[in-house]
């Protein structure tokens, strides 16, 4: 009598932009089947909307919907990061719990605390694949890291040919076929060979490189900066109208503050950039992304920035904070800020006319300095 081949146990992570690509390698990497619920759609907000507290941040919603869609997709865990700072975030884990299990789903649950490191990742790692095997835990640990880092270069790219290129959606088209190809790497040595055809792939993508590009950071609560559902695809809407986006918060810039040992990190974190920046108007850490929403303008301003858009979910009371710093800050920083705030409400055709009203703005003020460097005011006498 043969024996049935072991059955996989399926994991499931919510959605966050591309993040997907990352877990899931580590996750095949160790012997577990990853289960990638549909991408977080309208259906996704309903089901969030419906089983969630009224007062609720946006993410809480969309995660506790990716959550169900995987559960009822078959999945055997879902996994929750959480994190024990000054933000709603740290209760995420048992309400969500609490919830599915009102619901009347057995799912297990498991949680990933950001803040424990590499150590953290191994645990959650051990516990969901029943295996104690280091090195195997730790090449999962650098592949996931090194496929991050990739595909936030890979969309530092995209930005550079959607605001240039010739044929609206070429860049998106090239762009899906490189995350492809970054999926399939499964080792060091593929990541390396992924990045070279993954970045041949978008330089197919025809531009004009003499058009007049504004540059835009965009910062905010991090889901929502990289989440394309969440906020409404902001950087293929400004892309269209010839503005190249810069995220200020990625999970890279995350890893290399809260994972990543400081023996192998280069040069200054985000995190440290925004305790250097933010001091003169927020002098400790209120929660959230708000000490670096804070840094990020001045930052911005110390470049010279075209503009910087301030995202984040209704009801964020660190960037509700963040945001009442901001007129403090016109006072010394010379950048236009656009504070946008998302919720299961927001509509598109408001939310694009302000994109494009802001985009005219600075694009009128960009050429005014211009004129006013060829052309400087005489000296009153």
């Amino acid at each position: 009598m043969t024996k049935e081949p072991k059955k996989k146990i399926k994991v499931a992570f919510p959605h966050m932009g591309t993040i997907y690509i990352a877990w899931a390698a580590a996750l095949r990497k160790v012997g577990v089947e990853p289960f990638i619920p549909p991408y977080t759609s309208k259906k996704t907000l309903s089901l969030g909307t419906k089983n969630a507290p009224e007062a609720i941040c946006l993410p809480y919603k969309l995660i506790l919907g990716n959550f169900i869609e995987a559960i009822e997709g078959g999945a055997d865990y879902v996994a929750m990061i959480s994190s024990p700072g000054i933000c709603r975030l740290g209760e995420y884990g048992s309400c969500i719990k609490n919830a599915l299990t009102d619901m009347g789903y057995n799912a297990n649950y498991v949680e990933l605390q950001l803040y424990d490191g590499i150590e953290g990742i191994y645990r959650f790692l051990k516990e969901i694949s029943g295996k104690n095997n280091p090195i195997l835990f730790i090449r999962a640990i650098i592949l996931a890291i090194r496929k991050v880092f990739l595909l936030d270069d890979l969309e530092t790219k995209l930005s550079y040919y959607r605001a240039r290129e010739l044929k609206a959606g070429e860049a998106d088209k090239h762009y899906k076929k490189a995350l492809k190809i970054v999926d399939e790497a499964m080792n060091t040595r593929q990541i390396a060979k992924a990045k070279k055809l993954a970045f041949a792939e978008m330089e197919k993508t025809e531009i004009d490189p003499k058009r007049e590009v504004l540059y835009v950071d965009i910062t905010g609560e991090i889901y929502l900066v990289c989440d394309q559902f969440s906020n409404q695809d902001i950087t293929k809407e400004l892309g269209r109208m010839g503005v190249q986006t810069r995220k200020s918060l990625t999970v890279s810039s995350f890893l290399k503050d809260a994972i990543i040992p400081k023996i192998f990190r280069k040069g200054e974190t985000h995190l440290q950039r925004a305790n250097r920046l933010a001091k003169p108007y927020l002098m400790r850490d209120i929660g959230g992304d708000a000490l670096e929403c804070v840094s990020d303008v001045k930052y911005a301003d110390e470049r010279g920035i075209d503009g910087i858009i301030h995202i984040s979910p209704f009801t964020c009371m660190p960037e509700i904070m963040s945001q009442n710093i901001f007129p403090k800050m016109r006072e010394e920083c010379d950048v236009p800020i656009l504070p946008l705030i998302m919720d299961e409400q927001t509509g598109k055709a408001g939310y694009i006319t302000r994109l494009e009203a802001f985009a005219d703005l600075m694009r009128r003020r960009k050429r005014k300095l211009k004129t006013e460097e060829k052309n400087p005011a005489e000296p009153v006498k």
